[in-house]
């Protein structure tokens, strides 16, 4: 974030930040989403906070705070009339329905409430697989998550980065065998259909390509009990990478 920050200062670029997954994280003591002039978060179903689906966006830029509310307002200055600043409100911009239902915004609302709560067991969680699977993950060439001193993650997940692709797939298969659910994560975006018709196909990214091929997800919800998580780490380490690379 720091070269970013300069670079879109000296250009005047304005940054909008993907937050998506980084609620209740910091980036040298300054919380995430409040970086860019507007921040997005979500509130999908495998986020750490969720209503099903939906999300909220951030404004940190008082500039942009009356047109985001003409926009939320499917295109109206109904937010204005209900405060008493236009006498009448119309159609004036942009906009559609994009709040979530009152039911919706409850059942997020009491997680906010909680979120101290929350917070603790992922972490929990987290630790857990860190400590537990860091000897075999020395020996067998996998890669654990590493926290920056001057981070604080929002943990959000836990992964692991395999020696290849092959025996990645072959973790994932170990695993499903035994009835443990792991997945990858997102394929590269300049891989994606989208990407390619925007030219993407012809950007040199060795390095997002190669962490793709090798990234695996371990289980990660608030409703995994000790148990399921020894279950989850004896099958992880019985695994055994260098039989599964040959």
């Amino acid at each position: 974030m720091d070269p970013i920050g300069e670079i879109s200062s000296r250009h005047g670029i304005a940054v909008v930040e993907d937050n998506a997954h980084g609620l209740f994280g910091r980036y040298r003591g300054r919380p995430l989403g409040s970086f860019g002039v507007m921040s997005t978060l979500s509130f999908h179903e495998t986020k750490n906070l969720t209503c099903g689906e939906g999300g909220a966006l951030l404004i940190n830029d008082e500039r942009f705070v009356e047109r985001a509310e003409i926009v939320r307002e499917k295109g109206t200055q109904r937010t204005q009339f209900f405060r008493g600043q236009v006498d009448k409100y119309t159609w004036c911009d942009i906009g559609s329905s994009y709040l979530p239902s009152d039911m919706l915004a409850g059942f997020l609302l009491g997680q906010l409430e909680a979120r101290d709560r929350i917070q603790a067991r992922r972490r929990e969680i987290w630790e857990r697989y860190a400590s537990q699977l860091a000897d075999w993950a020395a020996l067998s060439g996998v890669t654990l998550p590493v926290v920056p001193s001057h981070c604080e993650q929002a943990y959000h997940m836990f992964y692991m980065l395999l020696p290849s692709m092959e025996v990645r797939q072959a973790l994932i298969a170990h695993l499903q065998a035994r009835g443990i659910m792991s997945v990858f994560h997102y394929l590269p975006l300049h891989l994606s259909r989208m990407g390619a018709k925007m030219g993407g196909r012809l950007r040199d990214c060795p390095v997002t390509e190669d962490v793709s091929d090798r990234l695996v997800r371990l289980p990660f919800h608030n409703q995994l009990s000790d148990a399921d998580l020894d279950r989850v780490v004896e099958a992880v380490r019985v695994f055994d990478c260098a039989a599964a690379a040959v």
